[in-house]
């Protein structure tokens, strides 16, 4: 491995460590974007090989790619049998191919068997015992040509992932770099949650004041989606209950809620309507309501007195409707000792019997990190500070130990 890729190696996570991704090259303008791609993959700790059509090498230079790399680029089928070192059915081979960014014409000869470039050479030598990826990107007229839709449909019938694209100015656009980087590490991830149904809550729940005002607190959400996409990560069937106005999460399945009711009712009809296995409630809800609401907009002519109630408890419910899910709370405090912290987290689980608490200061409100204390019935393990990512990872390698 060169100097300046050892430099970013494995820098954002381990989740690459040991897989050999083949980014496969066509010839579209959004090639430019496969340098930043390909040195993000490494950052999760990929080993990433560039193959490369001709048109594309008039668009990316291979010396760019074989910097961004640092492996040697191929651009031609020689008697190194290129494809066969990188694609063929060996225990060396490649543990993805990616065509990104995948143009039409490259989508249609893939579709037929046709591999008259080195990057449909590639795909054909893989197709039969390696994972394929495709990131398209082209005008959306193209897009929408019914020969290539049927031959999207066709390939995805026959395994291959299709990863966007996104719609925007006419354009069926390449997906962005953290969408790809998210779904190849999804792809490749170890599956230890796989069959498992998983709710998680997230962000800082909003209580209005009149139709515009609203009191709420500086919770991103970052955690709990952070607990959310670790666990689709893991090939868990995840429902991500997220507020308005939290970071945004590739978790399919959200559903999107501003007030502590209308949380509280996404959680009753998800656990009334399926049997979850784990809940997670990492969003950061409000202790209090306006208790009379203002119907129009309150005038700033004067002082304004408002009247707060207590809002119902989320964590209390879902015990009552399903007794046997592991639930994991989370407990956000200030101006605590470690032991009343502790203290105030063993209070939650003798009260709704939490499996787990997950207790913090308040510090970490919109921070990308942070620093808490597992507590159980009967053990307390404190963590370092750390990424919050690499926090939920560590939450779930220990959630699973204790199930």
């Amino acid at each position: 491995m060169l100097h300046h890729v050892k430099l970013i190696y494995a820098t954002k996570s381990r989740k690459l460590v040991g897989k050999k991704i083949v980014l496969a090259i066509p010839g579209s303008i959004a090639a430019v974007e496969c340098v930043k791609l390909a040195r993000e993959l490494i950052r999760h700790g990929a080993e990433v090989h560039a193959v490369m059509s001709e048109s594309a090498t008039k668009i990316v230079h291979p010396y760019a790619m074989e910097f961004a790399t640092g492996n040697p680029v191929v651009t031609e089928i020689t008697g190194f049998i290129e494809h066969v070192e990188l694609a063929g059915d060996h225990e060396n081979k490649a543990d993805l191919i990616l065509v990104c960014p995948a143009t039409a014409n490259t989508i249609s000869k893939i579709a037929s068997g046709i591999d008259d470039t080195p990057v449909t050479t590639v795909v054909t030598t893989a197709f039969a015992h390696t994972s394929i990826m495709i990131a398209p990107a082209m005008h959306s007229s193209m897009y929408d040509h019914p020969i290539v839709t049927e031959n999207i449909e066709k390939l995805k019938k026959l395994g291959v992932e299709f990863i966007g694209p996104r719609f925007e100015e006419g354009k069926a656009k390449v997906a962005s770099i953290d969408e790809i980087v998210y779904r190849v590490i999804k792809k490749l991830h170890t599956k230890d949650l796989a069959r498992k149904r998983v709710l998680v809550t997230a962000g800082a729940t909003r209580e209005y004041i009149d139709p515009i005002r609203y009191i709420t607190n500086s919770s991103s959400g970052k955690m709990g989606v952070a607990m959310a996409e670790e666990a689709d990560l893991r090939g868990a069937e995840v429902t991500l209950i997220r507020t308005k106005g939290s970071v945004p999460s590739f978790v399919e399945n959200q559903i999107e809620v501003e007030t502590v009711e209308e949380m509280l009712e996404a959680i009753e009809n998800e656990l009334k309507a399926k049997k979850y296995d784990f809940v997670v409630l990492a969003a950061a809800v409000s202790d209090f309501r306006i208790k009379n609401k203002a119907d129009v907009k309150i005038k700033s002519e004067k002082p304004v007195t408002l009247e707060l109630e207590p809002t119902p408890k989320l964590i209390d419910r879902v015990k009552e409707l399903q007794p046997d899910v592991f639930l994991v709370g989370f407990k956000a405090e200030t101006g605590l000792s470690e032991e009343e912290l502790v203290s105030a987290a063993r209070k939650q689980i003798e009260r709704v019997k939490s499996d787990v608490v997950v207790a913090n200061t308040l510090k970490a409100f919109g921070s990308e990190e942070n620093e808490v204390i597992l507590v159980t019935a009967d053990a307390v393990k404190k963590l370092p500070r750390m990424d919050k990512r690499a926090l939920a990872e560590r939450l779930w390698d220990g959630i699973l130990l204790m199930v």
